[in-house]
């Protein structure tokens, strides 16, 4: 454990704001969970490529509502914690 404490406390370099958005997997249980509904809704698929082409449309789908409507960690907070330039221009990019 003792090896580990610096992986294991890397949240504590994030604004205090975003930290309880960093230590909670609940954004990505409720994907997860959608996609698991979605895709027994479908049942069997006729192949891999169909498989995937359903998932990656609902990870878009996904992206953007994160991206534009619900923004789950504003990108001015995580531009401000940025040291380099190059990370906070691809930061601003998506």
């Amino acid at each position: 454990m003792d090896e580990a404490e610096h992986d294991v406390l890397a949240y504590i370099a994030f604004d205090e704001s975003l930290r309880s958005k960093l230590h909670s997997t609940n954004p990505l249980e409720r994907v997860n969970k959608e996609i698991k509904r979605r895709t027994n809704l479908v049942g069997i698929f006729p192949d891999r490529e169909a498989v995937i082409r359903l998932v990656g449309a609902l990870m878009l789908e996904q992206n953007d509502e994160w991206a534009v409507s619900r923004r789950y960690m504003p990108v001015e907070k995580l531009t401000a914690m940025c040291d380099h330039d190059d990370e906070t221009a691809m930061i601003a990019a998506q």
